[in-house]
């Protein structure tokens, strides 16, 4: 049993019951949704860097790689702030905004990079979002 305090309230106390077993079971559901994004994530990446490859060559293609693996460790880096939520900390750090421009800087300075198909590779972490969140709501 969880007793929770009403903050700045002049409500009473509640009462919160929680099984141990819903709680593991939650965190164990969190974890692999969490592995399932990843793999997602990366899986995306490499296809959509493969058609972007044939299709525009493989400067753009290196580009748009580029992005997506960064985009894949500010994923990661994502979840792991998220998991300390709870517990270390009660907020998000913004840490994690540096790898985005370290990025856009690197391709701007790059003769090698380009700016959006590095930005497009970064957000490839919102279609594993976008294809679960799809898979999800057609399961209901």
């Amino acid at each position: 049993m969880k007793i929770i305090p009403a903050k700045g309230s002049t409500v009473p106390q509640s009462v919160v019951k929680t099984s141990s077993t819903s709680v593991s079971d939650g965190m164990e559901e969190y974890s692999r949704l969490k592995f399932r994004l990843l793999i997602l994530t990366l899986a995306s990446g490499v296809i959509i860097g493969l058609c972007v490859w044939a299709w525009y060559g493989w400067k753009i293609a290196l580009s748009y790689a580029v992005g997506a693996l960064v985009g894949s460790v500010y994923f990661r880096m994502l979840t792991k702030s998220v998991d300390r939520l709870g517990g270390e900390s009660n907020r998000l750090g913004f840490s994690r905004l540096g790898l985005f421009v370290l990025l856009i800087a690197i391709a701007a300075k790059s003769d090698q990079l380009e700016i959006l198909p590095a930005f497009f590779g970064f957000m490839t972490y919102k279609v594993a979002v976008l294809v679960t969140l799809a898979q999800d709501l057609s399961k209901s």
